[in-house]
């Protein structure tokens, strides 16, 4: 653990963790064996299971002059209260901006989320989700296991996405969608 790190009251920290700079660990946080966090918030009352990985740089690259150059990450992961990453998530830390998920959202194991991500309220993500950069999620959205949402997209709330689905393009409110490319129930349905 690192010197400038930050830890609230009743903090339960698992074997194997490594805490690394620019970190604030709220009060009553659960953080599991074997987590590797840098450039992380972590508020009151969250859980952080075994093995996962939060504020690595993300997976950022520009061509100039036919050069591939990565893209310096200097935002942070910003986890609200009340939370829960699974096992084995991946949380990339924002380029220019932090990769925010808000309270009461609930990652299950293997997600990714890459960097400049916002996710809203009481949002449930399923296994092997994988959210590409710069994508909004709204509040109260569920997302089905291996669903792929494209970066620079606008989820929004109350939205129920089917698993395996590929979304490539915003979603308005109160919308249930699947398939590939992700299209409402009612045309899916329709289509198969």
């Amino acid at each position: 653990m690192e010197k400038d790190v930050k830890i609230g009251k009743n903090v339960f920290i698992g074997n194997n963790v490594s805490i690394k700079e620019n970190c604030i660990i709220g009060n009553d946080v659960v953080i599991g064996s074997n987590v590797i966090m840098e450039n992380s918030e972590i508020g009151n009352k969250t859980h952080i299971c075994d093995g996962a990985i939060l504020g690595k740089k993300g997976f950022g690259f520009k061509f100039i002059d036919k050069k591939c150059l990565r893209i310096p990450h200097l935002g942070n992961v910003v986890i609200g209260e009340d939370c829960e990453i699974g096992a084995n998530c991946v949380i990339d830390r924002g380029s220019v901006k932090n990769t925010v998920i808000n309270d009461r959202t609930f990652l299950d194991n293997l997600v990714h989320i890459a960097h400049n991500v916002t996710i809203g309220k009481d949002c449930i993500i399923a296994g092997q989700v994988g959210i590409a950069g710069s994508a909004i999620i709204g509040n109260n959205v569920v997302i089905g296991g291996q669903a792929g949402i494209s970066g620079h997209i606008k989820i929004g709330n109350n939205v129920n996405i089917g698993g395996k689905s590929g979304v490539v393009k915003n979603i308005e409110d109160n919308q249930t969608v699947m398939g590939y490319p992700a299209t409402s129930l009612k045309k899916f349905l329709k289509n198969q």
